[in-house]
Order: C-alpha cells, then structure tokens, then sequence
C-alpha cells in the first residue's frame, strides 16, 4: 500500500504608486492545486466541470453515487480488481478482499481532491457523491464544485459558493465534514460486499486520508508539515474516523539528514495478507517494528 503546496495565496498585483490593489480572484479555488497534485504526482490528474455540467459518465468513467448505489457500477468497478489480482498473483481471492482492494483504488485519490487544496491553498471543496467520477484506466477524476470553505482574507473569498470560516480549526472541521460527507455513501454502497461493520469501513476510510496525503506531502518536499497537518486534522477523537494520524518514530532507522523514519499502524487491514502474507504493507499492524526497520534500512544497504 502507498502512503500516499503551491503558494498559500496567490499574489497580488503591482499597484501604481499612491495606490493598493485589490488581491486577485482566482478563476476556480481548487486549480491550482489540483494542478500542483498532478505535477509531483502525474498518475492523478483532476478536472473540474464548467457551469452547470454534470461530472462525466461512460466510456471508463464511473460515478462515485454509482459505487454508492451498490449496483452494476459497482460490479463492474470490483471486476476490474477481480481480473488484476487474478492476473499479478495467479489466484483468485475472497470477495470481501476484492472489495478492499476496490475500495483503496478509491478512497485514496478521492480523499486528495479534498485534502490537496486544504493543505495547498487552504481551501475545502463540498464533493457529495454525485458531485465526483473517476476514470480508473487514465488516472482522471471529475469534480463539479459548487460550495468551498476557506479563511477570512482570502480572495477566493469573492467568487460563488465561498463560505468564510473563522479559523483554521474551523477549517479543520470542514475538511473532516466534506470527507464525512462523501465517504458516508459511497460506504454504503461498499459495506455489504466487504462484510465488515461501520468502525472497520471508517478505519480504512481514516487511514486512506492520512496516507494520501503523507505520501503526497512527501513528493512536494513537505512531509513533516504535513504529518503535523495531519495531526491536528485527526487527533484519533474526531468522529466517524477511526483512530487518528498517529505517527510514531521508528527506533534504529535514519532517513535523510540522520533522522529516524516515521511509520503509524493503520486502523484497518486491507487484506493483502490472504493473497501474500509474507509480504505485508510497511504499516499493517501485522508487520512488526524489526520487520518495518529491516525493510527501511534495506534500501539504503544496497545504494
């Protein structure tokens, strides 16, 4: 499993002398970084619907209410990861472990539509389901966004569908609101092929947050204040999340510069281990620290 900014605000204008002008209003509040996501990370790129258009259908998209609705959308999307693992590792596996694996293809890119421009520009994009599609064999995703929350100050404040939240707690409370928001569906559409209950499909949905975006934070040269967003984000006491960002150091392990690596223990298991237990994700609960240690510091015995 993969662990998954731009300028905090874009610039203002030169002013002619003896005068101020006004800060510029950006076109979309999300473009940028969206555009950012895709330059650091070109297996991702996201579009935005213009006006009233609906986000795309057919021809390899799928819709996000469609997973949600539990139907032939649905059947089709875990088909797709039915043939792949019939095809990596030769073996069929368990529905419910189909479903997982499903789900993660999901889950963490769509979590970045929403955390990207948070962490990037400081502004939280609403994406209910019908709102969100994704092209699985291109690596698209389609947004439409009508309503984002950003902070006092911001000239994105100006444009239609703004809502101006106080403080960055608050904006903290809106990015878990519009995760919650999306994920609530298309959960449901996920819970009875899955077959696990409402902590563990939250536990997955909390770790696929934090995971995308460390690993997103990473490739920009950020991680550390991404770990510390992410903290802050989800302190392991913000509902329906299950457990929280939880870092820890690992002891014995020096990454660039001499510092130890950071590891957590996901909240939930995403089954890998019934297809190959030996090879276990670097944060499954299963993988022990000596286990987590060896594999960090292999990489740098044979540089």
């Amino acid at each position: 499993m993969v662990r998954m900014t731009v300028p905090a605000l874009l610039p203002a204008r030169t002013a002619p002398s003896g005068s101020q002008a006004p800060a510029p209003v950006p076109a979309s509040p999300v473009a940028a970084a969206y555009a950012r996501l895709t330059e650091v990370f070109p297996g991702l790129r996201v579009e935005e619907t213009a006006g009233e258009a609906r986000v795309p259908r057919g021809a390899g998209w799928i819709g996000s209410d469609e997973l949600a609705d539990g139907g032939p959308g649905l059947d089709a999307f875990l088909a797709r990861d039915e043939a792949q693992v019939l095809r990596d590792y030769g073996q069929e596996a368990r529905p419910d472990v189909i479903a997982s694996f499903a789900l993660h293809r999901y889950a963490w890119p769509a979590c970045l539509l929403v955390t990207v421009p948070w962490f990037l520009e400081r502004r939280v994009p609403r994406l209910p389901a019908p709102h969100v599609a994704f092209h699985r064999a291109t690596g698209r995703m389609a947004v439409r966004i009508e309503e984002f929350a950003c902070l006092p100050g911001d000239p994105a404040a100006a444009l239609p569908g703004a809502r101006v939240v106080p403080d960055e707690e608050a904006l903290r409370a809106e990015v878990r609101a519009s995760l919650a928001e999306h994920f609530e569906a298309v959960l449901d559409g996920f819970r009875p092929r899955m077959r696990r209950g409402s902590r563990a499909l939250w536990g997955m949905a909390t770790d696929e947050i934090v995971e995308g975006l460390w690993y997103i934070a990473a490739l920009l040269g950020e991680e550390e204040r991404g770990k510390a967003e992410l903290e802050l984000l989800l302190p392991g006491t913000a509902k329906p999340y299950v457990g929280g960002a939880g870092f820890r150091e690992l002891p014995g392990t020096a990454g660039p510069g001499g510092a130890p690596h950071t590891t957590r223990d996901r909240a939930a298991c995403c089954f890998f281990y019934t297809l190959r237990p030996e090879d276990t994700c670097l944060t499954c609960p299963r993988t022990c620290d000596a286990e987590r240690v060896r594999r960090l510091a292999a990489p740098a015995a044979t540089a």
